[in-house]
């Protein structure tokens, strides 16, 4: 587990692929779990450790995950969650087709059938659909696989994932919606990069990045970053 960022009122995370963020059928050890074990043993703390969650990340996804500390800060980070343009969320996506664009922004609307946890696109007069929007843009490409920045306007079930699958997209490793193969560690490429937002308690610009997971394809990626090959917009 790596801790990114940490303040007497918050705790991020960078979530490994294949991690469980909350409790499942599986049992496995969950994120909560093994923050709480972490704070419990850094600051030797007697009984239960507090830990609040404002924001989730699918399974097979890394990335960033921000934890509320105390009782005090969890219901003003779930405000902030939940306000249009108080936290900027941005993902990186490698998928096999370069988008027809090289920058949309991608208007659907989502239906999540419960039986399979799956969500597709549908008509908004499907009965529990729900607007869902996103931004993307091109930033770089290697040989067999091409780089996504996303950012999300609306927090919908497996947004990124079917939103990018029916414009022909497919995310490196996601069986679910589409890939042709799966990937080693059963995760898939699509990361949580970084949140941007007021302090909920310093009320000052806070800014975290979680760096992505280490692969032949993602360092790729992180070698043309770190020699400025990105597309010329701050990412």
């Amino acid at each position: 587990m790596e801790v990114i960022y940490e303040d007497n009122h918050i705790i991020a995370i960078n979530k490994a692929c294949g991690e469980v963020v909350q409790g499942d059928k599986t049992g496995d050890e969950t994120i909560i779990d093994k923050v709480k074990h972490y704070l419990k043993t850094k600051y030797n703390k007697p009984g239960n450790v507090y830990l609040g969650l404002p924001h989730r990340i699918d399974r097979p996804t890394s990335g960033l995950l921000l934890l509320a500390k105390t009782s005090k800060v969890l219901p003003r980070l779930n405000k902030l969650f939940q306000t249009k343009s108080a936290v900027k969320k941005v993902y990186w996506a490698v998928v096999d087709k370069r988008p027809p664009k090289y920058t949309d922004t991608l208007e659907n609307y989502i239906v999540k059938n419960e039986a399979n946890n799956k969500s597709y696109v549908t008509d908004k007069t499907t009965p529990g659909a729900k607007y869902a929007s996103l931004t993307y843009r091109h930033v770089a490409s290697i040989e067999r696989y091409h780089l996504l920045e996303v950012e999300i306007h609306t927090g919908r079930h497996h947004q990124i994932r079917v939103q990018l699958t029916h414009l022909g997209l497919h995310i490196k490793g996601d069986l679910k919606y589409g890939a042709q193969r799966s990937n080693k560690d059963k995760g898939i490429h699509l990361h949580a990069r970084k949140v941007e937002l007021i302090h909920p308690v310093k009320k000052e610009p806070l800014t975290i990045t979680a760096n992505p997971p280490k692969d032949p394809v993602w360092d790729e990626f992180i070698k043309l970053f770190n020699a400025g090959r990105f597309s010329p917009v701050d990412v």
